[in-house]
């Protein structure tokens, strides 16, 4: 795979041709591998500033490059290779031992809570920054994300061709079966309760995202299904239909039993007494099974994510 590159020594911007391999991704994300180890944000504020051009014009983060274009790329001065630093090797250690799965084509990791999906923010390594690190040569992209306070399945695509497949299905009714397992306060009826209620994303003040049940928001569909009854909670097994910011959380508020250990649309003294009483630290919400196929419904996938230990510790002193 050849890329042309043009620098002209006056500006220090170069162009870059978009490879066949890259027709369809996003500006933003093409910058992110042109530009190794930019942060997100800095990529965003080069875009805003006009600095980043396609074709000679400006261009929207969201664009969808076409094989062939024209990608202008300013000067950007970032750390030297060594000079940048690696995640802590602990984490690199803990992150290599979590993955649960790989082939040729998929990475899934059974994310540990407190973890986020990739950096920013503050955050100097998400799971993403660090497999990177652990595998130099390779070339991975998230085909999703996780809250940061969610354990379970994170997948992550090693193949261009299996990260758009990936992304079609998701976008694709029932294209992947997604369950999880959650904790949830006080006394689930029986049998399967389904929540059909849209979701909304706002922005509080400080820029922190806050979903809540809206009229105006995006169709949302989960299932709860409750396994056992344990000290007077709910442990369920919950089946979503559409992967929305905080759906689970949020929809699990929406009928009046909160995923337990959630600070941000739980309930703070039954929180508190868990955490007290059973040792819940943590939200009780775990990416447990992924289920779909690859290769136009010819290649079957079941990911599974075991329980983390910490949860099966809480279950245990509930009983």
């Amino acid at each position: 795979m050849t890329h042309s590159v043009s620098s002209t020594a006056a500006s220090g911007a170069r162009t870059v041709r978009v490879p066949e391999d890259r027709d369809g991704q996003r500006l933003d994300n093409f910058l992110l591998g042109q530009l190794k180890g930019a942060p997100r944000s800095l990529v965003y504020k080069l875009v805003r500033s006009g600095q980043v051009r396609v074709n000679g014009g400006r261009a929207k983060a969201e664009r969808k490059l076409a094989a062939g274009d024209e990608v202008r790329i300013p000067p950007v001065r970032l750390a030297e290779a060594g000079e940048k630093a690696a995640p802590p090797k602990g984490f690199m250690d803990a992150l290599d031992a979590a993955i649960v799965f790989e082939d040729a084509r998929l990475l899934a990791l059974n994310k540990p809570a407190g973890v986020a999906s990739h950096g920013g923010s503050g955050i100097s390594f998400g799971a993403i920054e660090t497999l990177r690190a652990l595998r130099p040569g390779q070339t991975l992209e998230l085909v999703h994300r996780l809250d940061r306070d969610t354990s379970g399945l994170l997948v992550v695509a090693k193949k261009r061709s299996a990260l758009t497949e990936l992304q079609a299905l998701m976008r694709e009714e029932g294209g992947i079966a997604k369950r999880y397992l959650a904790l949830l306060t006080g006394r689930m009826p029986d049998g399967v309760m389904t929540v059909d209620a849209p979701l909304h994303v706002g922005l509080r003040q400080g820029g922190e995202r806050h979903v809540q049940v809206n009229a105006a928001g995006k169709a949302s569909l989960s299932h709860f299904r409750v396994l056992e009854r344990r000290g007077g909670q709910s442990y369920c097994e919950v089946r979503i239909e559409t992967g929305r910011t905080h759906q689970i959380r949020v929809h699990s508020q929406h009928i009046g039993h909160p995923i337990a250990g959630d600070d941000k649309y739980g309930d703070p003294a039954v929180n508190k007494r868990l955490r007290e009483q059973v040792g819940l630290k943590r939200m009780f919400l775990h990416a447990s099974t992924l289920e779909f196929a690859l290769d136009g419904g010819r290649e079957p996938y079941l990911l599974i994510a075991p329980l983390a230990p910490e949860l099966i510790d809480v279950l245990d002193r509930l009983a």
